[in-house]
């Protein structure tokens, strides 16, 4: 069976996105992309939230994006898409628009196929946990302190997560791998 997980990077204080969504702190080095191409090899559907969407949908099509990152740009061009949203009502670089994200990602995992990974998407990410659908959680920490932004996977209940991998980078990033409980 499909296993469903959420990467997310977060700094070293906890935050996913500055205080103005931005996201020019992310520590990304050729380590970082060869793991980033293995994660997109190995999963079969992308889903992002509304927000997350949209802004992947304003880079990786470009033709910046296929200049400055062309393997990543055509793995995340090729790699089928759900978009999760109760207000947007199309998505013309992904596929389907569900307002069920739990009940469509319960049907999808239950089909044949690689991964499904959601990326950045913390409110999804919550709202799958608290679902119990995900079964992975993979935070990519950075070593930088924002202080100040929106918090990964805020307003989530309290659970408890078991670390299953921890994987340094030479940048100081560390992959922090845990299975929902």
């Amino acid at each position: 069976m499909r296993k469903i997980y959420a990467f997310i990077a977060v700094s070293a204080d906890g935050y996913h996105e500055g205080p103005d969504r931005e996201l020019d702190w992310h520590v990304v080095d050729e380590e970082f992309n060869e793991f980033a191409i293995k994660q997109l090899h190995e999963t079969g559907t992308l889903v992002f939230g509304r927000a997350t969407y949209q802004m992947m949908a304003s880079y990786w099509p470009t033709a910046e994006a296929k200049r400055d990152d062309p393997e990543v740009a055509a793995l995340m061009n090729a790699v089928p898409k759900v978009v999760a949203s109760r207000t947007l009502r199309e998505a013309g670089w992904a596929g389907p628009v569900t307002g069920d994200a739990a009940g469509e990602l319960t049907a999808l995992k239950a089909q044949p196929g690689k991964d499904i990974g959601i990326f950045g998407s913390s409110t999804l990410t919550v709202d799958l946990l608290r679902a119990g659908v995900l079964d992975e959680l993979r935070l990519m920490v950075m070593p930088v302190l924002l202080g100040d932004g929106h918090p990964a996977l805020h307003g989530a209940d309290r659970a408890g997560l078991t670390l299953t991998g921890a994987r340094p980078f030479s940048s100081g990033n560390v992959l922090l791998t845990y299975r929902a409980r």
